[in-house]
């Protein structure tokens, strides 16, 4: 078998490829041999020795990848609810960017029959819906009308947030940071969208806005996190997810100059200062929840739901194939992407 290791933080280079005997599954494990794997940015900051679930769970060598879809190739001892040659989309704590991997049961989903989705686009599902269905609706109560603002909305889990705020009647305005993002985003079923390319940004979410939003999901970090927590309304929550403008990259490696001066600029709110205000600030990280299986079952159990009644649209895809992985954290790292970046190990 095939896996991209990464045994040393760093550029582009440190993704190799090794060959390594076909583990062999335990107990209540599935073996898959991996159609496609999703790459999301918390990728990146994994090879660059940023993200510190993957040095609390793993350390080095650490193989990223947290979504993929495949086929069933043996189950463990335990499993007897699964046959051999199904085809299945999962997620793992780590170790996606792999050829085969072994994963618990609960962690593997069989694709439907008549199913509206590829395979491919099963791989670029799990991860950012069940952060925006995270987010949304085991974080919140959400109520229909409610404005939320989705910044970077054409991204996978901007996409993702997009729709499911539409499924649960509410008012969605999209930000995009260039123009050839904003039909995209129209189409998912955003109600407005701003473009930053374009707009003044925050004089836009006024007028938009006036009274401030209910909640806003940010995914940025410290370019946009005060501004978006100033434009929450009395009781709005701003619901932050990731820190992808923390990082900025010369070659694959981060700008630690640049990297000290956007710590140093994230907001430090007080609980005080913010039951003052009457706004609330929530953070997760997916990497974290994979012990909450009655999260994992609630949320797809949702998801499935929907995608088969035709309310959630695939993620616009863009596929390279595993000895390209380079050049994918390399078009990820742009900020020109939309929708999901994979990597296909088989046809």
């Amino acid at each position: 078998m095939k896996k991209i290791v990464i045994e040393r933080p760093g550029g582009y280079r440190q993704l190799k490829i090794k060959e390594f005997p076909t583990p062999t599954p335990q107990n209540n494990e599935v073996l898959i041999q991996v159609c496609a794997a999703g790459i999301n940015f918390a990728d990146v900051f994994i090879r660059m020795g940023l993200y510190k679930s993957a040095k609390e769970f793993v350390g080095w060598p650490v193989t990223p990848g947290f979504e993929f879809s495949g086929t069933v190739l043996k189950c463990g001892p335990d499993v007897s609810d699964l046959q051999e040659g199904a085809s299945i989309f999962g997620v793992t704590r780590f170790g996606a960017y792999s050829s085969h991997i072994c994963v618990p049961r609960h962690q593997v989903f069989v694709i439907p029959d008549d199913s509206k989705f590829t395979s491919d686009q099963w791989a670029a599902f799990p991860v950012v819906f069940c952060t925006a269905y995270h987010g949304l609706f085991q974080n919140i109560v959400l109520r229909p009308g409610m404005n939320i603002l989705v910044h970077s909305a054409a991204g996978g889990v901007g996409g993702s947030l997009i729709q499911l705020g539409k499924i649960a009647n509410c008012r969605m305005t999209g930000v995009v940071g260039s123009s050839h993002k904003v039909n995209t985003v129209l189409d998912l079923g955003a109600d407005i969208v701003i473009d930053k390319s374009t707009e003044d940004l925050w004089e836009k979410v006024r007028e938009i806005c006036p009274s401030g939003y209910d909640v806003v999901f940010d995914g940025n970090g410290p370019a946009t996190l005060k501004q978006s927590f100033n434009h929450l309304a009395p009781v709005g929550k701003l619901v932050a997810y990731g820190f992808t403008s923390l990082l900025s990259t010369r070659g694959g490696f981060p700008n630690y100059f640049k990297l000290a001066y956007e710590y140093f600029k994230i907001p430090r709110w007080s609980p005080l200062n913010m039951m003052d205000k009457n706004k609330s600030l929530i953070t997760f990280q997916l990497s974290y929840l994979f012990h909450r299986e009655d999260l994992l079952e609630e949320s797809m159990n949702a998801l499935l739901r929907w995608v088969e009644e035709g309310k959630i649209k695939a993620p616009p895809l863009q596929l390279f194939s595993y000895d390209k992985v380079a050049d994918a954290h390399r078009a990820l790292e742009s900020g020109t992407t939309v929708g999901k970046l994979i990597l296909k190990f088989t046809d």
